[in-house]
């Protein structure tokens, strides 16, 4: 690996880093508080489980078509204030706001009443989240066109949106303390307008300090207009196609919804091997020790994991620096046999400075992968520059590997026998359950290294493509 400096042209300051970091702090935060807040649908506003599953997955959908649509929006877009920030401030806002109203169901309502109300309410937030998320990714795939700067942009987004995983674990237990709140209910319509307000603050602080790509640059913009929608909407296919075509985007891809997906399925199982293997179905005994997995897991990712992969990635290359992470993280699975020890409930701490190497290494890395991928994708079909689709593209996958996750997670509890009316679990049942909690993550983090094994966008390569793009765009 060279140990090229990055030109202090290419270098973002401290303070962008740190407002492009609190925006993904705000990308964390909802989807987390949405997660622990849905529970309480069933408990506190008496809605079906069938009816609540729905309310997750149908907003889902919605959600897959409203991405791309909104990156192709950005990516043309023509302002003075520029083609992300805009849409960032409004989408902050207007977000923050509607997941606010899409909280305050009324718990003496008709089951139907609160289901129609939170299914309105959330389809609206999410074109809101939509208009602030996208932008948000599209703009950090801008920010620096340095090879090795990039990680350092995005391992400090990653640092900072964990403290969103220190936070939520432990929403559960505000919203159920009756100390706090007479009511769930209460509780969730109140802790709903702090979040909302926590993300308005922080989600609009990337408009106001990052800067964009110089748009005097940016070349060959459709032009977004009523009379053009037909033909915007042929040339939003014609570029998701070209997305599609990039070989090393691909294995991007598919690499994130193998370790990713594989993470999701088990991330319920290490709660439920908490409370009925170490402690025998005991919530009481089993007290905030699974919040507390969650959140030292986060603390570990943030500032122990994230440091030393950005440290490894351009000490050795972000491949390898995946391929690296992704084993030790395998390590760390096979280590939670002997971390969930009902005679010692410290060592579950144990396994996780390893096993949140993948998950920490994740993002992080194919983040900044995927910014070197937009310098290759303008290489190949020239202008314009298409951020905003790479990064809708790439997390709807993501999006959709939390959908399956969901649904195979559900599947594999039911074939090891787990009984979620039982208070105490067979030992056959526990057994499977820890097997499952190893083998399946395991085995997607192996599946994930072979796909990148084939991955040739190195230093080299990206600082070969970045002189062709600066020759070609006759910038000095």
């Amino acid at each position: 690996m060279s140990a090229k400096e990055t030109p202090a042209k290419y270098r973002v300051p401290f303070i962008e880093k740190t407002a492009f970091g609190a925006g993904h702090l705000v990308n964390n935060l909802m989807p987390g508080a949405l997660g622990v807040f849905s529970f309480f649908l069933l408990t506190a506003f008496g809605i079906d489980p069938f009816l609540a599953g729905l309310l997750g997955g149908l907003p889902r959908l919605f959600d897959a078509i409203t991405d791309p649509i909104m990156g192709y929006i950005s990516d043309n877009t023509k302002s003075r204030f520029g083609r992300r920030k805009p849409y960032i401030f409004i989408g902050a806002i207007v977000s923050g706001i509607l997941f606010m109203l899409m909280w305050q169901l009324d718990p003496d309502g008709s089951q139907m009443y609160n289901f129609w109300y939170f299914l309105f309410f959330s389809l609206i937030y999410l074109v809101g989240n939509t208009i602030f998320a996208t932008p948000l990714i599209g703009l950090g795939y801008e920010m620096t066109p340095d090879y090795k700067e990039r990680t350092r942009l995005m391992g400090m987004s990653q640092i900072l949106g964990q403290i969103a995983w220190m936070i939520v674990p432990w929403f559960w237990v505000l919203i159920a303390n009756p100390d706090l709140f007479e009511t769930q209910a209460e509780g969730v319509h109140k802790l709903a307008i702090v979040v909302g307000g926590i993300c308005m603050i922080l989600g609009v602080l990337p408009a106001l300090f990052c800067k964009e790509v110089d748009q005097s640059t940016l070349t060959n913009r459709a032009d977004l207009s009523f009379r053009s929608i037909i033909k915007n909407f042929k040339d939003l296919l014609s570029k998701v196609v070209e997305v599609f075509k990039n070989i090393a985007f691909v294995r991007l891809c598919t690499a994130t919804f193998l370790v990713f997906n594989g993470f999701q399925i088990v991330a319920s199982f290490s709660y439920f091997i908490i409370v009925f293997y170490m402690f025998n179905g005991d919530y009481g005994a089993a007290g905030s020790w699974p919040a507390w997995f969650s959140t030292v897991s986060a603390f570990c990712t943030a500032f122990l994991i994230i440091p030393i992969i950005t440290w490894m990635a351009n000490k050795w290359g972000k491949r390898n620096a995946f391929i690296i992470s992704t084993f030790i993280s395998i390590v760390g699975y096979v280590l939670k046999w002997w971390g969930f020890d009902p005679s010692n409930p410290w060592l579950m701490f144990m396994p996780l400075p390893f096993m949140v190497f993948g998950i920490g290494g994740l993002f992080t890395l194919m983040m900044s992968m995927t910014a070197d991928v937009c310098d290759l994708d303008e290489l190949i079909n020239g202008m314009p520059r298409k951020e905003g689709t790479f990064g809708a593209i790439y997390w709807w996958m993501v999006k959709l590997g939390q959908g399956i996750a969901l649904v195979l997670g559900g599947a594999i509890l039911s074939l090891v026998g787990f009984d979620q009316n039982a208070t105490v679990q067979t030992a056959q049942t526990l057994t499977n359950l820890r097997l499952a909690d190893i083998i399946v993550p395991a085995i997607t983090a192996g599946l994930a290294i072979w796909v990148m094994w084939g991955y040739d966008l190195d230093e080299e390569r990206a600082d070969e493509i970045k002189e062709e793009l600066i020759r070609r765009r006759g910038e000095l």
